[in-house]
């Protein structure tokens, strides 16, 4: 492993700043995994301390007051709710269907890939044909599956603590830029309102990123086994995957709330993206939003037939 560096400061040399001298600045960790993310996704990556630091960094560094982002349907409601919170500095959005072409009006283009509890897909084509910038959020997708600006997109977002951290022990955000221009604004806003990553979580970075592709290809394994399995089962009304990665959610025939309590295997609590399986009803956080009976599952690494197990066992309780 890289070593971990958590100075905050650095001397300069012979009287001048080098190539670190203040932490909020740029840190030789970060700097680090910010290289390896963006090799992986084909552009440039900066981190942020959360997946919504580095939303809210990017839409203040590409928009102001008047200016309409036009969201993804059905994409992970915490961004709805930071979009509704900037609109009292100026800024509007609307949600649209993402499977189609966005609003003509809109100034920025948020896709979600796949969308988070409803699993659809974005028209990728038809965004990056519109006239504004394309942001995809591929946080479930991760670079294994989609590399958003080698499709177009002008960044590609990931809440980096769900599958690309991996084991449900760090919080960090990243954005990767296609153009260098606009990974210098994010940079120079990020410094100045110090949005700023620590060393400490970069380098859980770099130890994840080394296991990424054995570990969302062998959760896809298992997610798309359980899927299938759920498709068939009479207390399931309707299971929802796109065909990849770990994350899937289902409409149980019968109560939510009991089922989620009932799971002894998998855990159930808040998040993804982790070695650990885990299984919440979303309606807690969501409202009415999600159907009641919607329960999101997170698929980890453990062995499928165990897996299957523990959700008969507890949709037998529902």
């Amino acid at each position: 492993m890289e070593p971990l560096d958590r100075s905050t400061i650095w001397p300069y040399r012979d009287g001048d700043p080098g190539d670190f001298y203040y932490q909020r600045y740029a840190h030789p960790t970060g700097v680090a995994a910010e290289e390896a993310l963006g090799k992986l996704e084909g552009g440039e990556a900066l981190l942020f301390p959360s997946g919504t630091a580095a939303a809210t960094t990017l839409v203040l560094s590409e928009l102001g007051p008047g200016r309409t982002i036009a969201l993804a349907e059905g994409a992970y409601f915490g961004t709805s709710v930071l979009f509704g919170i900037l609109e009292r500095w100026g800024l509007r959005f609307e949600e649209f269907d993402q499977t189609g072409p966005p609003p003509a009006d809109a100034d920025l283009v948020w896709l979600e890939a796949p969308s988070n509890p409803f699993l659809t897909m974005p028209d990728l084509e038809a965004a990056v044909a519109h006239p504004a910038r394309v942001v995809v959020d591929s946080t479930a997708a991760t670079p294994v599956y989609l590399r958003p600006v080698e499709s177009g997109a002008d960044y590609a977002l990931h809440s980096a603590t769900k599958y690309l951290g991996g084991h449900h022990d760090l919080l960090l955000g990243a954005v990767v830029c296609r153009e260098p221009a606009a990974a210098q604004r994010l940079r120079e806003l990020r410094t100045r309102t110090g949005i700023v990553a620590a060393p400490d979580s970069a380098w859980l970075l770099l130890r994840s990123l080394k296991t990424l592709r054995a570990r969302v290809e062998r959760q896809t394994a298992t997610a798309s086994e359980l899927a299938r399995l759920l498709e068939s089962h009479p207390a399931v009304e309707r299971v929802r995957y796109p065909g990849f990665g770990g994350m899937l959610s289902f409409d149980v025939d019968g109560d939510a709330g009991k089922v989620e309590t009932s799971v002894r295997v998998i855990s159930n609590a808040t998040s993804l993206g982790g070695v650990d399986s885990v299984l919440e009803s979303r309606r807690r956080w969501e409202g009415e939003r999600v159907p009641e009976n919607l329960l999101r599952l997170s698929v980890g690494l453990e062995d499928a037939d165990e897996l299957w197990a523990d959700l008969e066992q507890a949709l037998a309780q529902g």
